[in-house]
């Protein structure tokens, strides 16, 4: 009898729960995607585009030899759990699992694991299901939809202008980013000014005329009203009203990512790396567990278990009076309510108690996401806010200060937020105070700030494009394709970025923007829950999709490669710069009448004598970038090595000595030592 075996997609994941399982399973991981769409076919698009769009699947190269070894596994189990993440993707993985494995309908069950906790894994194997193929179909819809419009965009982008590529929904990230940009540069500013009456302990700001509000746009203004001011102002109104201050609700994808950012100054890809490893399953003393649910989702909704277990810590901790509510949320469009979100699997494991167990960078992470969801669940806290409204000859000044009636929620969640009090004096009405001096200072109104990635994945998640598994991918891509420079942790599109997205504009206007990207995240929404079917989508984005990109290759304007300024020596045409596929080269621009390149000259770096010549041993590079060490008279002396050479030799065998990080060994034979 062959033992259950379990698929996971994590290597590390599998190890937790095998534990959990017990000797009567096995548990092996995927590690991710196992097949993608083929580049064969039309266009290469792996897609049969006359035939419903039917997609053809090939291994992924690095996966071929552990689809083997999984095919065996299957063959020798009694039965199949495929346990992959619980999201599309994850879903789409157990079905490719279960097609290329071979697995029949009668041999598996998908499983779903929210969090990597004993209890919540023995419960999920207690009510397994099977895969569901709308969300699947949703998956490959994307996934077909991406190959599309990625592969024919980028084609056409490279063969124009040698952009890198595009894609549905980075394209339109990338558009925001350069639209900002726009309207930064046609900014113009206006001149404001502000009086305001500097007392010892606060300010107080002028802000009316005969209780109408006031604005200042010139010194000739502000003149003429520091004429009729003097430092003598009357308090004329003494307003204190308490006010509460709600948490927020718990952490999802979206605002882990922003926040993250914004507080601990995490990338949105450093942030779910991390996230991953908490939810998969951290070593502590006794166990191995996952200290947090999974955090892929745009839900805020929490467990009755968990909430239960929160509340009788808050009362426990803190007293009666902090336990909170439930936050709701407003937003229901588009959300995807099957597991809950982000928070620790335990209330019992407190940042503190496994802090020793944990990086600092992951400490920091699981802190954030525990206060953030105990905060969730405290009482509101509750400030008394303090207004003064001084008259100075009919001008009206205005203070506001703030002091802490009941901390709340803060009690968790103060390092977080900026919740400072600010002490106004015990004041009097109708009783006239002294000021130090009236002060007016210039002021100019500021452009719309650049995008830093916190402030662009909360644009996007607002307008509705993209999903949380894919805003860090997004804003890695715009960095890597060179779209963007971060400067001063903000986006600023680079002088290709700006070009790309006016191209893509001028032929794909209706397609390539906010309000198409968010109605196909709708589509895929709808296919989802069965309400439409995946390849009509398809056709209807095809069918317009296509002759654009037809039209756009016959009509963009090809760009003019860059001039170096040189004259070919062969034919006597302006050298440019060309792209290929190892980076920039120099060559003739009359090509291809004329092949002339022009040889790059390196520096080239002298390592030490050549022990087999008299030639020089030098630092080299392959053509992929890799550094390696051959003899200046190659190919006459064929002397070469990947470790650096030493001038000295082997005590063994007379051979010549390398060294790699902290070793020194002998080329030839097994000599090795320790560095210095």
């Amino acid at each position: 009898m062959g033992k259950n075996l379990v698929i996971v997609e994590s290597p590390s994941k599998s190890k937790t729960i095998e534990k959990y399982l017990g000797n009567d399973y096995k548990v092996v991981s995927s590690k991710g995607h196992i097949r993608d769409l083929a580049t064969s076919g039309p266009l290469g698009l792996g897609v049969d585009i006359e035939h419903g769009f039917q997609p053809t699947y090939v291994p992924l190269t690095a996966k071929k030899k552990l689809i083997s070894e999984l095919k065996k596994e299957v063959k020798n189990s009694d039965f199949v759990y495929l346990a992959t993440d619980p999201d599309r993707e994850g879903e789409a993985i157990s079905w490719h699992l279960k097609d290329a494995l071979g697995i029949q309908e009668n041999q598996y069950k998908r499983v779903l694991f929210h969090e990597i906790t004993k209890e919540k894994v023995l419960e999920a194997m207690q009510n397994p299901t099977k895969i569901d193929e709308d969300l699947v179909k949703s998956q490959e819809t994307r996934r077909i939809l991406d190959r599309i419009i990625g592969f024919r965009l980028s084609k056409l982008l490279q063969s124009k202008i040698g952009a890198k590529s595009a894609g549905r929904v980075q394209s339109v990230a990338l558009k925001l980013i350069v639209d900002r940009e726009r309207e930064i540069e046609a900014f113009l500013p206006e001149e404001y000014w502000t009086i305001t009456a500097i007392f010892d302990d606060y300010e107080a700001k002028l802000f009316a005329y005969q209780n109408q509000e006031l604005e200042l746009h010139t010194k000739e203004e502000v003149d003429a009203v520091l004429e009729k001011l003097d430092v003598f102002l009357k308090l004329v109104s003494k307003e204190e009203k308490e006010k509460k201050k709600k948490s927020r609700p718990p952490f999802i994808t979206s605002t882990l990512q922003q926040e993250a950012s914004t507080r601990l100054g995490f990338t949105a890809k450093k942030t779910m790396q991390i996230a991953q490893k908490l939810y998969e399953g951290i070593d502590l003393e006794k166990e191995t567990v996952g200290l947090i649910t999974y955090m892929r989702t745009d839900s805020i909704r929490l467990s009755d278990q968990f909430v239960g277990s929160a509340k009788h810590y808050i009362e426990k901790e803190y007293g009666k009076e902090y336990v909170g509510y439930i936050k709701s949320s407003k937003k229901t469009e588009n959300v995807q309510d099957a597991h809950e979100a982000i928070r620790p699997t335990a209330i019992e494991r407190t940042p503190a108690s496994v802090k020793q167990y944990l990086t600092p960078d992951e400490y920091k992470l699981y802190r954030f996401i525990y206060q953030r969801a105990i905060a969730s669940l405290m009482a509101d806290a509750s400030v008394n806010q303090t207004t003064l409204i001084f008259d100075n000859h009919d001008y009206q000044f205005k203070t506001t200060g703030q002091t802490l009636l009941f901390d709340g929620y803060l009690k968790v969640y103060q390092d977080y937020e900026n919740s400072e009090e600010k002490i106004l004096p015990d004041l009097k009405e109708n009783e006239v105070y002294e000021a130090n001096e009236i002060q007016d200072e210039q002021h100019f109104t500021k452009p719309p700030a650049r995008y830093t990635e916190a402030k662009l994945i909360k644009e996007m998640e607002e307008l509705g494009i993209g999903r949380p598994s894919t805003y860090a991918k997004t804003m890695d891509t715009l960095k890597e394709r060179g779209y963007v420079e971060v400067v001063e942790k903000k986006f600023q599109p680079t002088e290709v970025g700006i070009e790309s997205t006016d191209k893509l504009q001028e032929f794909f206007a209706d397609l390539i923007n906010v309000d198409y990207t968010r109605e196909m995240e709708e589509d895929l929404d709808k296919i989802a829950l069965g309400e439409l079917i995946w390849n009509q989508v398809l056709k209807e984005f095809y069918d317009l999709f296509e002759p654009r990109v037809k039209d756009a290759f016959k009509d963009m304007e090809k760009k003019a490669p860059e001039e170096t300024g040189e004259i070919c020596p062969e034919c006597g045409n302006p050298l440019v710069i060309r792209k290929g596929k190892y980076g920039t080269f120099v060559a003739c621009s009359n090509y291809p009448e004329c092949k002339y390149v022009k040889k790059e000259e390196k520096e080239q770096i002298v390592i030490m004598d050549c022990p087999k010549c008299d030639g020089k041993i030098l630092e080299r590079k392959t053509r992929k970038g890799k550094i390696f060490y051959g003899c200046s008279h190659f190919p006459k002396c064929k002397f070469a090595t990947w470790d650096k050479p030493i001038p000295e030799k082997c005590p063994q065998c007379g051979e010549i000595l390398t060294e790699k990080k902290d070793i020194i060994k002998c080329s030839q034979c097994d000599y090795t030592r320790e560095k210095g």
